[in-house]
């Protein structure tokens, strides 16, 4: 199979670097199943947290859900206040990865879907993001993916033509966009097959 030539690699953040749950956290404050699961499903879900991720203030997303379950206070502020412990560790094998590729020379860059506060507590006590030579944040730019927006302002900062970059990630609609900008792409699963996708590539 011909490949095209990689110039650099771009990988997302949550689920491929980092593992991220929001059960990891409340797992650890609600001892009621059966509340656990209304907060998760119904309270503080991903669909309402992906808000912070393109570009939505937290005091305001905070204050107003806050009003829509007021019974649910103190899980809505716990996931402010600690949201750390909603990324338990990074992805097995893929830290190991990204210091080969930097190893071996190959340009990292990131896109990442996280909210620009959560973000700033994160990424400073991350020492693997100092082998990236940027990293597009959606909530600093307020451009979340699957947006296109986001992969041609990604293309233009990081100095790289769509077509010379792998783009890594673990959602099916952020991959189709990708591609559909022109991106070869990766749609990841574990590390075991990036790294055959990798070594197929002459990456590592």
């Amino acid at each position: 199979m011909n490949r095209q030539r990689v110039d650099a690699v771009v990988f997302d953040v949550g689920r491929v670097l980092y593992q991220w749950d929001l059960r990891h956290l409340f797992e650890k404050v609600i001892d009621d199943p059966a509340r656990l699961e209304r907060i998760l499903n119904e309270v503080v879900t991903e669909e309402w947290h992906f808000e912070h991720d393109r570009g939505r203030l937290l005091d305001e997303m905070i204050a107003e859900r806050i009003a829509l379950y007021p019974e649910f206070e103190a899980a809505i502020r716990v996931y402010r206040s600690r949201f750390n412990e909603t990324i338990p560790g990074p992805v097995p094998g893929s830290h190991a990865l990204v210091e080969r590729l930097h190893a071996g020379g190959v340009p990292l860059f990131a896109i990442t879907n996280f909210g620009a506060e959560f973000w700033a507590r994160f990424a400073p006590h991350e020492p693997i993001f100092d082998r990236f030579r940027e990293i597009v944040v959606s909530g600093v730019e307020r451009i979340a993916k699957p947006d296109p927006a986001i992969f041609m302002l990604s293309a233009e900062r990081f100095g790289y033509a769509p077509q010379t970059m792998l783009f890594i990630d673990d959602n099916p609609e952020n991959i189709a966009s990708a591609q559909n900008c022109g991106w070869q792409v990766h749609h990841f699963t574990d590390a075991e097959l990036l790294e055959e996708d990798l070594s197929a590539r002459g990456l590592i």
